[in-house]
């Protein structure tokens, strides 16, 4: 793909290793932009050029859209690929790439503006026949007697959501008309100030569902496919920390239908890259809460069933190539499931920066660690605390749980903790083992132990 001939990583940790590999295998050279704090970083180390963005503050580093473009401009890059997090669904960054005569690796501007307000979304998704939560088909208003006669309609529990929120902020659970105008205060006083944006929502709350989200490919050229679905309801404060591939119990049928609801909400916006349709699922029913419009943390699992590289795709579509993937194309294989190491304490989840005195991965058929690790590693106190992915693929739910715990015990990092030992437990608990907990489940048993 010679368009794309050089490449900013616009991120930083595993990611960015995992983006410079799939650049590698297509000739692509690739620019590291980083932090002073993460000059060694092994994608740093491994990368064709790279430049220092600025001090370890990610406002002054790697979200500090200047700089990043400034890179981009000395390098003679031609693109730039901003993974998840950070900038990754931040519009502005995208039209200012755009703008300067860039490549940005993931949608059009317009299209993560769009899906970035969760009104506007909801409102898309609805004409393109996605499920919706039962909500207040619009912002909430300034007339109260109003929003406690939606409030009433919808049932209480509800939950009252910030626009421009995501990732588990801006939203309050209101379980009775009494609390309901002094959440909505606060909830919007908290969105100003985090999103810069008031606008809420009311939405029904669901007490009891999992978390069910839809991974699709679409070329903005017509082409648009599902890749089937991941089950992330082991959540800790609205954080997931395991995902597997395909959902527990769910029928062929329901993944069929609803995926393909979701390929052509992609053609009806006319959505360009890799994206992901979240749901909640409860009593047999999807209902979409958002899109994430970029690569997912949880994507390995995916491609271990589907045997398609996300990072190729997206890489392939940004240089103006056309879907050649058919959704008859696409066959399911056994079960994925992904474990997220982070550097914290495996208790208290406090996070637990310092050197990797020794680090050693684990093997043996169908074990994958995306990681960026490496034995003398100083993991930085700058940042998010994942430090790597540990997937397991068997032929069935029972053989990946099985690989996976081998993994687990096999692992080795020592120097900081992690949450490794939470996840050896996880995989040896009945629930988990059963297959089908909710969203609730890991806080309720945290709670307990």
């Amino acid at each position: 793909m010679p368009i794309l001939g050089k490449l900013v990583i616009a991120n930083r940790g595993e990611i960015a290793l995992r983006i410079l590999r799939a650049c590698r295998e297509l000739g692509i050279k690739t620019v590291a932009v980083h932090s002073s704090a993460d000059r060694d970083l092994k994608h740093v180390r491994l990368a064709d050029e790279s430049v220092c963005i600025g001090p370890p503050p990610s406002a002054e580093s790697y979200l500090n859209i200047p700089a990043v473009v400034s890179a981009a401009e000395v390098t003679d890059a031609v693109a730039i690929h901003p993974g998840y997090g950070f900038l990754a669904e931040n519009a502005d960054f995208a039209e200012r790439v755009e703008q300067s005569g860039f490549i940005f690796v993931g949608p059009r501007p317009e299209t993560i503006r769009m899906m970035g307000d969760k009104v506007a979304a909801i409102a898309e998704m609805k004409r393109a026949g996605v499920p919706c939560v039962p909500g207040s088909d619009g912002p909430v208003g300034d007339d109260d007697n109003e929003t406690l006669r939606i409030a009433r309609d919808l049932g209480y529990p509800v939950i009252v959501k910030a626009a421009g929120g995501g990732g588990g902020r801006g939203m309050r659970v209101v379980h009775s008309e009494a609390a309901l105008l002094n959440a909505i205060s606060l909830t919007r006083s908290e969105a100003a100030a985090a999103f810069g944006d008031d606008t809420l929502y009311l939405e029904k709350y669901l007490e009891n569902p999992r978390h069910i989200e839809i991974q699709v490919l679409a070329d903005g050229q017509g082409n648009a496919v599902h890749l089937g679905e991941r089950d992330c309801s082991m959540q800790r404060r609205h954080q997931k920390i395991i995902e597997e591939a395909p959902a527990p119990g769910l029928h062929e049928k329901t993944r069929r239908e609803i995926g393909e609801r979701c390929a052509k909400a992609c053609r009806d916006i006319d959505y360009r890259g890799a994206g992901t349709f979240e749901f909640l699922y409860e009593d047999g029913k999807f209902y979409f809460i958002e899109m994430n419009t970029r690569l997912q943390v949880e994507h390995p699992v995916t491609e271990l069933i589907t045997g398609i590289d996300l990072v190729r795709a997206q890489l392939e579509i940004a240089s103006g190539e056309p879907l050649r993937l058919r959704q008859k194309d696409i066959e399911f294989r056994g079960h994925a499931i992904e474990c997220r190491i982070n550097a914290e304490d495996p208790d208290n989840f406090m996070p637990s920066p310092g050197t990797v005195n020794l680090f050693h991965p684990p093997g043996g058929p169908g074990i994958r660690l995306d990681s960026h690790l490496y034995s003398g590693y100083k993991v930085p106190p700058n940042y998010d605390s994942l430090i790597g992915k540990l997937i397991a693929h068997g032929q069935d739910r029972s053989s990946a749980i099985a690989r996976m715990r081998t993994a687990l015990d096999e692992i080795v990092i020592d120097g900081i903790k992690t949450n490794i030992p939470l996840h050896e437990r996880l995989c040896r608990d009945s629930a988990f083992l059963a297959g089908g907990t909710n969203i609730h489940y890991l806080e309720s048993k945290l709670a307990g132990s």
